[in-house]
């Protein structure tokens, strides 16, 4: 049985589709926080509900006694956590730093106690290409000790990755942190970049474009990270280990907004504006490491996830 947190959310959702489809029975765990409509993660679940391997409890990991609680009926059966829960984005952190760090980091530290209390000896968590900060040695590695995250909710990432390493060492819990860069595709999040600008693309609005155009992010298909997850899943060497999950191929923002439009079939207005606080010019993940130890490489273009994005959103399946 695994365990998954933020089951109702983007990455949450196909994730449980995964494992039930390889067979595995999951206990998906969400609060369904209101930093998105409630709505929108209940058509995620569309394909979950009804499962006689799944079951969903509705509970905040910020909880430590309802936490408890909702595992208990599952104590000696859960395997594994993978820890998908959390308050997220770059800007909205620099306005809640006190609420992010107690989601991100004391929410975390509620599951690893519950691991550590349950015999449960496998913990992965969602980490962040933003942990890495404005550092200038590209492609980012995860042996690059100098980390400088210049968000809260960057700083809580990586503190959520600290608390795992000494829940590693204490407890002897196999602890994988996964460094996500800028994950996109089928129910992404209405917050983020690409659903934001189609959005603005299909009604014919102005795209807010901060800077000139020219950072770039290392954008990874959601089908890329649920694979690079479930090899996580079966990773016997080290108990603590850091896995960059990119494309390995950065993709400027201008270029991003061009496929985007061309896919879509219209032409993006363009609205300039200056850069954001917080904001770093290029996310690029080095995933030899993942590569080695996982066998895992991303299989899908920028292209190719773009049309996989747009056939879902044009399916009607993307409507808010």
């Amino acid at each position: 049985m695994i365990l998954v947190t933020g089951a109702a959310g983007f990455i949450g959702s196909h994730l449980c589709e995964r494992l039930l489809a390889d067979g595995r029975t999951v206990v998906g765990i969400d609060n369904f926080d209101p930093y998105y409509d409630r709505a929108i993660k209940e058509r995620n679940l569309a394909g979950l509900r009804g499962h006689p391997r799944f079951s969903l409890v509705e509970v905040d990991i910020c909880d430590a006694d309802a936490l408890a609680d909702a595992l208990a009926p599952h104590a000696g059966s859960v395997e594994a956590i993978v820890h998908l829960a959390a308050l997220v984005g770059v800007r909205p952190s620099l306005d809640a730093p006190v609420r992010y760090h107690e989601v991100n980091v004391l929410g975390t530290t509620h599951l690893l106690e519950l691991a550590a209390a349950n015999g449960i000896g496998r913990f992965i968590l969602a980490s962040s290409s933003s942990v890495y900060g404005v550092n200038p040695r590209v492609p980012w590695r995860e042996d690059d000790r100098d980390l400088l995250p210049i968000s809260p909710y960057a700083s809580s990432k990586l503190a959520a990755e600290m608390a795992g390493h000494v829940y590693s060492h204490l407890h002897g819990i196999r602890f994988l942190a996964l460094r996500f860069f800028t994950v996109y595709g089928p129910r992404q999040r209405p917050d983020l970049a690409i659903a934001r600008f189609a959005r603005a693309i299909r009604e014919g609005l102005p795209i807010p474009v901060f800077g000139d155009g020219t950072t770039r992010r290392d954008y990874t298909y959601v089908g890329d990270i649920v694979e690079g997850i479930v090899q996580a899943l079966g990773y016997e060497d080290e108990r603590y280990a850091l896995f960059n999950l990119g494309n390995d191929n950065t993709v400027a923002l201008a270029d991003m907004i061009e496929v985007l439009g061309e896919t879509l079939g219209r032409a993006p207005i363009i609205e300039r504006r200056p850069l954001q606080p917080g904001d770093v010019p290029q996310t690029w993940a080095d995933i030899s490491r993942a590569r080695e130890r996982l066998g895992w490489r991303p299989a899908t273009s920028f292209p190719e996830g773009i049309r996989e994005y747009v056939r879902w959103l044009e399916g009607g399946s993307g409507e808010e």
